[in-house]
């Protein structure tokens, strides 16, 4: 059983300075609380990007707090909760190698894992690190988006139970390396039902199989 360290929302728009829109909305910072979260995410939060963030598959954004002490020491500066622009801080779960559709009871809220995040060139303006992309799909902790299965509360402290687990085994982890060109990971991805269409769609125009015929 995991914890829930820091619940965070967008603190303002602030300039997008390396990537390719105006602004963005990657300044989270943590509230007090309790917190409803709906289908679309976490209330008083909001994404500028809308075209790579937020929609039901990644209404919210998980980061472990043990993956952000390991940036802090790499990168000798302080990074607070919010600092990867994450709306749920955790400790005692394994994000990376969280189950795809694997289930998470907090407070109130039923979250399903469905997606790793994958880094931009607004992240690394974001804390001014020439070459964080490359760096971050390196170390490998992507984070894991998560969609709204039972909207409600949660707040910052409460448990993190693992209610279900499917027995597939692919992993957000496993996910973000088929992003990044493990090839075998890639042919694993596209027959997993729990994973989202888009990358399931994703890895097999990579294999060259066309999806199944609807109906």
């Amino acid at each position: 059983m995991g914890l829930l360290r820091s619940v965070n929302v967008v603190h303002a728009l602030i300039p997008d300075v390396w990537g390719s829109l105006e602004f963005t909305a990657i300044d989270k910072r943590p509230v007090t609380g309790r917190v409803v979260v709906g289908p679309l995410g976490v209330a008083g939060d909001s994404q500028y990007d809308t075209e790579h963030h937020g929609g039901v598959d990644q209404a919210v954004y998980a980061y472990a707090d043990e993956d952000r002490e390991w940036w802090a020491a790499e990168l000798s500066r302080e990074l607070g909760p919010g600092a990867f622009g994450e709306n749920l801080t955790t400790s005692g779960i394994d994000v990376t190698n969280a189950v795809v559709g694997e289930r998470w009871r907090i407070g109130t809220v039923t979250l399903q894992v469905r997606t790793p995040r994958i880094p931009c060139r607004t992240f690394a303006g974001f804390w001014q690190v020439d070459a964080l992309e490359k760096r971050f799909t390196a170390h490998g902790a992507s984070g894991a988006y998560l969609s709204v299965v039972e909207a409600g509360e949660l707040a910052a402290g409460e448990p993190i139970e693992v209610v279900h687990r499917p027995a597939h085994g692919l992993t957000i982890g496993d996910i973000f390396s088929a992003r990044s060109g493990d090839r075998a990971r890639v042919a694993l991805l596209a027959d997993v039902d729990d994973a989202t269409d888009k990358d399931r769609n994703w890895a097999r125009r990579v294999l060259g199989v066309p999806a199944p015929a609807s109906g």
